[in-house]
């Protein structure tokens, strides 16, 4: 087993997630500490701009605008939250890193993801501080599938069904991650996972939120528990055509936005009920997935921010009639997984593991990825040296 860290920094832009997790890439050996990083407020808003800035891109080479420094920025908080992470909460040497990078721009049907965290700078700052023995940095691990016609999102379903494996219960079992989209992964026993992105989670929420009262995000759901929602308005938006599309299939953070500014009427509704009916959006859209799935989940378990939001896993499980669980509740981290997921493929990519499959990104056949800088401690030495045999 490797010892393996995963960097994750979503479409919530609230911060880096950091997690170890000793693996090989198939299995789970266990889980170490994780921490989150948080962004401050003059980050967010840089990243923010980079969002909109990105809308220029026409190669994923180019950072027009404020995406230069975003990247900049973005590289330099993943390497001091690594520096404090591998220094005073792991303490111990670590074989590989698997860095997501921050995602500014996805059009899967352009052959375009941009992820944007500078990889062989990440990979310099580590050799100071990382011990006798550098880790490999395993980074940009969407590109290849993209490039191959695939979807580039969803990656983690592989590792939900290694998860699955932890924590038996009836099947077929649905992941549900609630970042700012959300998305599912159909787990049935040893078969190829499916996947897709159902639709908005956090991201509508938090910027509708912040909008209206400055706060990033409805914190405990109390905003939404407070309002009513508007069901002609969830209906009118349910009708958007990418709902009826089977898996795979993948969104921008931004894809929804302007189809609920035109259809929606916000501006007219009050804070709560504004947030009420969004966050029913989100619930409606993972529902809306369950009758193009190969058959029906018996379960849920749900991860992410969206599962610290209470009002939001109500609304889910009077929409889906299946029961809903919250990772932690089952034994997993919520808050951790999807770092630990980076882990976890990082140790696939070293070892020439596929990531992607077409029943979860549409690739046509089952897609390796990542680029990969050595760092060729023992322990790799001697796996690479076994796989050689």
């Amino acid at each position: 087993m490797l010892k393996a860290v995963g960097l994750m920094s979503g479409t919530s832009l609230d911060g880096i997630d950091v997690a170890l997790i000793e693996t090989d890439g198939e299995r789970i050996g266990g889980f170490g500490p994780w921490r989150t990083y948080p962004y401050e407020a003059e980050d967010r808003a840089l990243f923010f701009r980079a969002l909109e800035d990105a809308r220029a891109i026409r190669h994923r080479d180019e950072r027009p605008g404020a995406v230069e420094a975003a990247e900049h920025r973005v590289t330099q908080r993943h390497i001091e939250a690594l520096r404090h992470f591998l220094m005073e909460v792991a303490r111990q040497p670590v074989d590989v890193v698997g860095f997501h990078g921050q995602t500014v721009l996805h059009r899967p049907e352009q052959r375009l993801t941009v992820q944007i965290g500078d990889g062989a700078a990440l990979a310099a700052a580590l050799r100071p501080f990382a011990g006798p023995s550098v880790p490999a940095l395993v980074y940009d691990l969407r590109a290849a599938d993209v490039v191959a016609g695939g979807q580039g999102a969803p990656l983690v379903p592989v590792y939900h069904r290694a998860l699955a494996k932890l924590s038996p219960g009836p099947e077929p079992l649905l992941v549900l991650n609630l970042g700012g989209v959300a998305n599912i992964s159909f787990i049935d026993g040893d078969a190829d996972p499916v996947a897709c992105d159902t639709g908005p989670a956090n991201a509508l929420i938090d910027d509708f939120l912040t909008l209206r009262t400055g706060a990033a995000y409805d914190e405990g759901g109390r905003v939404a528990a407070a309002g009513t929602v508007d069901e002609a308005v969830v209906a009118a938006l349910m009708t958007h055509p990418f709902f009826r599309l089977p898996p795979p299939k993948s969104l921008d953070r931004n894809s929804f936005r302007q189809w609920v500014e035109q259809r929606a009427g916000l501006d007219r509704m009050s804070t709560p009920d504004g947030a009420a009916t969004l966050t029913a959006l989100t619930a409606a859209s993972v529902a809306a997935v369950l009758p193009l799935l190969p058959r029906r989940p018996k379960r849920v378990v749900v991860a992410g921010g969206g599962a610290r939001n209470p009002t939001l896993v109500d609304m889910l499980s009077q929409r889906l009639g299946i029961p809903v669980e919250v990772a932690d509740t089952v034994g997993w981290s919520g808050d951790a997984l999807e770092a630990q997921a980076f882990g976890f493929l990082a140790a696939r990519a070293l070892r020439g593991l596929p990531l992607s499959f077409p029943g979860t990104t549409g690739v046509p056949t089952a897609q390796q990825g990542g680029v990969i800088i050595p760092g060729m401690p023992e322990k790799l030495n001697a796996m690479f040296r076994k796989n050689e045999s």
